[in-house]
């Protein structure tokens, strides 16, 4: 049976006490052991800062790569390695300003991966500038005057853009966090988890609390994630009420499924390629 101590690391975390992350961090650690995985089917994937910082504190296979630049890394992972458990790491800075393009083709695609993203709406690594989703009129290190743009809407975007599973959690709900993940990993296709993670030490006004009176769970409410029009209302609300849970779910071909790498006919026409084929070209490569 698997156990979520596998999943510990011995390297020193450098997260603020009291951060948000670390409740993420025993998530995945939960999650993992509830899946019944070992940590080497697992690769986690990451950009830079400090949420990408994540899989350096967790025991499994790991790529740290350029600031936005995740999900090409992890994309690829998932295509050659389709026996992997795929999971990129990172936060709003990372995912929806730098990797903001990575983001949308991502969802195009549809790779069986998982996209976590760590939104606590500011830039906690280069010490507390505006991020794509701070609030309005936000005073930061980089507005000082407060934000003059509105937030971005990721989910929303997720959601007109056909992602097949879109998902929203907080670390200071555990439970939820956990079987959200699970079922973010389990899903056919490419999964967004946005986790909602205050940050104390650069963002005083989204705080543990400031959302504790805030979030409801979508599983206790009338909703149909498979109804898109219902799905993009609830990912566009924001204020006195923020949804949590599985917002929306889509069935759509893999990109394994539409390329013809899981042995069907490809939806080009190409006849499916053979698993020998990628190493036919390593000599041309070396």
């Amino acid at each position: 049976m698997a156990d979520k101590d596998w999943f510990k690391s011995s390297d020193p975390i450098a997260w603020c006490r009291g951060c948000g992350n670390f409740g993420i961090l025993n998530a995945w650690k939960e999650a993992f052991a509830g899946l019944g995985l070992r940590p080497e089917q697992i690769l986690m994937v990451s950009g830079i800062g400090q949420a990408a910082k994540l899989p350096h504190y967790l025991r499994c296979n790991t790529f740290n790569g350029l600031h936005g630049r995740a999900l090409p890394a992890a994309s690829g992972a998932g295509i050659v390695n389709p026996g992997l458990v795929v999971i990129a790491e990172g936060g709003d800075g990372d995912g929806y300003a730098e990797g903001g393009n990575h983001f949308i083709h991502a969802m195009r695609r549809n790779v069986d991966m998982t996209y976590a993203v760590h939104d606590n709406q500011i830039y906690g690594l280069t010490k507390g500038q505006a991020s794509p989703t701070s609030e309005e009129s936000m005073v930061t290190g980089s507005t000082p005057r407060g934000n003059p743009l509105k937030p971005e809407r990721p989910l929303a975007l997720a959601v007109a853009s056909d992602c097949s599973f879109v998902a929203r959690g907080f670390a200071g709900e555990k439970d939820q966090l956990v079987d959200l993940m699970k079922k973010a990993v389990t899903n056919k296709g490419f999964s967004l988890l946005e986790i909602l993670q205050p940050c104390v030490s650069f963002n005083k006004v989204n705080t543990f609390d400031w959302y504790r009176e805030r979030v409801y769970d979508l599983a206790g409410e009338d909703h149909d994630p498979a109804d898109r029009a219902a799905a993009f209302e609830k990912a566009l609300e924001w204020g006195e009420r923020i949804p949590t849970g599985v917002i929306y779910t889509s069935e759509r071909e893999t990109h394994a499924e539409y390329t013809g790498l899981d042995g069907r006919e490809p939806l080009c026409g190409r006849p499916p390629r053979e698993a020998s084929s990628i190493e036919k070209l390593y000599p041309v490569f070396r």
